[in-house]
Parts: C-alpha cells; sequence; structure tokens
C-alpha cells in the first residue's frame, strides 16, 4: 500500500486545442507507462469520435508509477478532461476527485475563454495550480506576454511556471517534478469508516456497470460489501482494480487512491455519478459533498426512423446517461414522427457528439428536430409554465408574461474583431456593460 505522502491526484485543464491531450501522452511515454510500441497520439482518447475530432470528450484516468531524482517512488493519478465548454461536466467531476491541476496554455495563443472557465472550476475546488507553457518549441511563441497574461487575467502567479513542448518532449521531467512537489498529498485516513467518490461509471455488457471512483477515507477490498448512499442499495466487490493505462486487477485500494469496481449491478440508475460509496458493516455518518447538478441548455427530439426500434433507443439513451449525465431524456410523442424522447444537452456540439454516438455505439438510426431552449410561461390563471417544446406552448389568450432564458458572458477577442463582435452582438439584442484591455492585443 502507498503511504498518502508518495500519492498525488491531478488533472490536465486547458482550453480546446492548447496540447492537452499531447502533454498527457508524452508523461505516459517519459514514465514507462506505454512502451513505445503501444504508443500512440491521443493514446487516452479512447472514442473514434475524440480520435477524429481531435478533441477529448470524456475524462480518462490513469496511475503512473513514477520514481524522482532521489529514487522516491510516488503513484501518480492523471485524470486527463475535455477542453470544449461543452463537456464542462466532466471537467467537474474529474476536479471533485483531484487535488491539484495542471493548467495547459498555448504559448502562441495566450489565455483564452474556456482557460478562464476551467480554472475557475478548480479554484472553487481549492486546488493547486501550476501553470504550463505548451508550444514553446513554435517560432511564434511567446512566453513573457502569456505569463504575463495569466497573472493579469486569472491573478495566478507564473514565476514557477514551466515552459514546456509536449510536441518534442522537452521538460517533461520537470513537470512530473512539479507535480510531486508542489501538488499536495490527498488528505484522508486508511481506517476511518470508507468514504468513496463515484465520478464516472459506464455498462459494460459482460460486467454490467463499471464503476471509476476515488476515496476520500478507509479502505476497499475485493469481496467486500459495499452500500452506495444514494442509490441506497448493497452490493458484493466482485472486482477491484486501477487502470494503468490498462485494467490491472488488485486486492485492495486505500484512501487517496483512484480506481474501478464491478459489483455486478445490472441497473443502470443504481451507480449515479456524484453518489458515495461506503461499507454495509461500517458506514460512513455522511456522504462525499458531490459536485453540482447540471441544467441542460438546448432541447431537441430524438426519434427513430423506424417505429420498431424504439425501445431499442430506449435502451441506448439509458446506457449513454450513465456515461454522461449532463445528457437528459423524457418520453414524448408527435403527430408526425410517432413516439420518441425529447433530450436536454449542454450545447450543440454535445447534441451533435450524443446523436453521432447513438448511431455508432447502438446502431440506432434517427431523426432529429431542430433544436429550441427553454421559455418560461406565467398564465392568466396564475400558473407558471416550464416550456422545452413548442408543441406544449398554451393558447395565446391564456399567455400573461413570457421569459426566455438569457445568459451573462465574457468575450475574449483579439483587438481586431472588437467591432465586429459587438454588432454580432447588438444585432442579438445584447446590452454591453464594459470593455476592457488584458493585453495590448486581447480585450
Amino acid at each position: 500500500m502507498t503511504s498518502l505522502d508518495h500519492i498525488r491526484n491531478f488533472s490536465i485543464i486547458a482550453h480546446i486545442d492548447h496540447g492537452k491531450s499531447t502533454l498527457a501522452d508524452r508523461i505516459l511515454e517519459y514514465t514507462g507507462v506505454v512502451s513505445a510500441r503501444e504508443a500512440r497520439d491521443q493514446y487516452l482518447d479512447r472514442m473514434d469520435l475524440e480520435r477524429e475530432r481531435g478533441i477529448t470528450i470524456k475524462a480518462q484516468t490513469v496511475r503512473i508509477p513514477y520514481t524522482d531524482k532521489d529514487g522516491e517512488k510516488y503513484i501518480l493519478n492523471l485524470i486527463d478532461t475535455p477542453g470544449h465548454v461543452d463537456f464542462g461536466y466532466e471537467v467537474s467531476r474529474s476536479l471533485a476527485a483531484c487535488d491539484g491541476a495542471l493548467l495547459v496554455v498555448d504559448a502562441t495563443q495566450g489565455v483564452e475563454a474556456q482557460t478562464l472557465a476551467n480554472v475557475y472550476m478548480a479554484l472553487d475546488h481549492d486546488h493547486e495550480i501550476i501553470p504550463i507553457l505548451n508550444k514553446i518549441d513554435l517560432p511564434s511563441a511567446d512566453p513573457d506576454r502569456v505569463r504575463k497574461e495569466i497573472e493579469d487575467s486569472i491573478g495566478l502567479d507564473c514565476t514557477d511556471s514551466v515552459d514546456v513542448s509536449a510536441k518534442t518532449g522537452l521538460n517533461i521531467d520537470k513537470v512530473l517534478d512539479a507535480i510531486v512537489h508542489r501538488l499536495p498529498a490527498p488528505e484522508g485516513s486508511p481506517d476511518a469508516p470508507l468514504k468513496a467518490l463515484i465520478f464516472d461509471s459506464w455498462y459494460d455488457s459482460y460486467q454490467g456497470v463499471v464503476v471509476l471512483f476515488r476515496i476520500m477515507d478507509g479502505t476497499l477490498r475485493l469481496g467486500d460489501v459495499i452500500h452506495l448512499m444514494a442509490g441506497n442499495r448493497d452490493y458484493e466487490v466482485v472486482r477491484l482494480g486501477v487502470f494503468s493505462p490498462n485494467a490491472i486487477d488488485v486486492q485492495s485500494l486505500a484512501a487517496g487512491e483512484v480506481g474501478f469496481l464491478c459489483a455486478n449491478i445490472k441497473e443502470l440508475g443504481h451507480a449515479r455519478v456524484g453518489d458515495t460509496i461506503t461499507l454495509r458493516d461500517n458506514p460512513a455518518d455522511e456522504p462525499v459533498p458531490g459536485f453540482k447538478e447540471v441544467k441542460p441548455m438546448v432541447f431537441c427530439g430524438l426519434y427513430p426512423t423506424e417505429a420498431a426500434d424504439y425501445e431499442n433507443l430506449k435502451t441506448a439513451l439509458e446506457k449513454l446517461q450513465l456515461n454522461d449525465a449532463a445528457f437528459s431524456y423524457e418520453p414524448e410523442t408527435s403527430t408526425a414522427l410517432g413516439f420518441g424522447f425529447r433530450c436536454g444537452f449542454l450545447g450543440l456540439l454535445h447534441m451533435e457528439i450524443i446523436q453521432e454516438r447513438l448511431e455508432r455505439e447502438f446502431q440506432v438510426e434517427l431523426i432529429a428536430t431542430a433544436p429550441s431552449v427553454i421559455y418560461k410561461v406565467d398564465t392568466t390563471d396564475g400558473k407558471t409554465l416550464t416550456i422545452d417544446n413548442p408543441a406544449k406552448f398554451p393558447d395565446g389568450s391564456k399567455v400573461k408574461a413570457l421569459y426566455e432564458p438569457y445568459v451573462s458572458m465574457d468575450i475574449h477577442v483579439p483587438t481586431e474583431y472588437v467591432g465586429n463582435v459587438l454588432k454580432l452582438c447588438e444585432e442579438k439584442r445584447g446590452i454591453q456593460k464594459n470593455l476592457g484591455f488584458i493585453t495590448t492585443n486581447r480585450a
């Protein structure tokens, strides 16, 4: 069993395309977890969709054994997270299971919108953050300007930032050094009652539901009978292991460690993400504070092209929702399209990815309706209705007031586009609050 001082749980956060998956590749190669023969680009992006589009959709975990210059042995648990805003929920789940984060910023592009969103999420969890400037080998890289940008816009001290090139592998050893010496070790006691947070789960046709968790307190052994606090069910652990990066079975895991378990969980809804695992015979007093529930922003109807595929679509949606809790659905009928589902997504990219996954992973052919948002209607008889489907809209004579969603947002943009972007916002009924310049060429 590794002592807590020698465990580090961290995630890599960045704006989309700033080189996060490539940095993860280099860390895996440098530490020898992935041999040169197995190595491939974006090693942790397992889904075909991720590889085709060059984006991370699912957070992946990997356990990395690492020995530093002084011969000290460490266990690093890396959780690789997506960069696109539509998968922000994956990031929040990963951060709940970590104690620190590497903030990767492209040295040619500087601080971008998602960089800020992810950093604020990490700061909400009180994480230690190490700034990493990537793509330092490119001729257009300007590390000093980007360091100043990070300090001005985020307020992170960049005197000890690490300059790397994830593509060539330059300074990867310094990144590992920083992880070991600057990120905190996890807290918790292996002897306390078991308390573990489920931060991901998926359905495997041979093993049932596979649960990915981080132990906050206590020790979990193979054969233990566990109790899921929110699901209020008991199961016996039949398989316990870690991903390094392939599954390796272990006999026990203790506080601070990240691993997976199988316990013959047949029902998809019984192992919800955010639930707490404890022991039936020695339960914890209270669950681990979970992460916030997400609200879908965009809605559309999904209908099978063949009416006979309705049950298949229902099963596919259940399995997919277990794997992506930010996605929601409920049954609906349409006069034109028959039986289908009203689905909620975090954004348009999220919607597109879910549709593609349903078609590829579950072989369901779909018809999708035009996306819409939620409206709120006050009726003349004093009720407030939430409308996510135009078909549910009440008769015009009964509508007293109608509300639509709006957002408060920060737009980061190079100075030459400021005029065009302001014009676009005004056309869409935007109200400008203020305008500031982060650097001479970023507003």
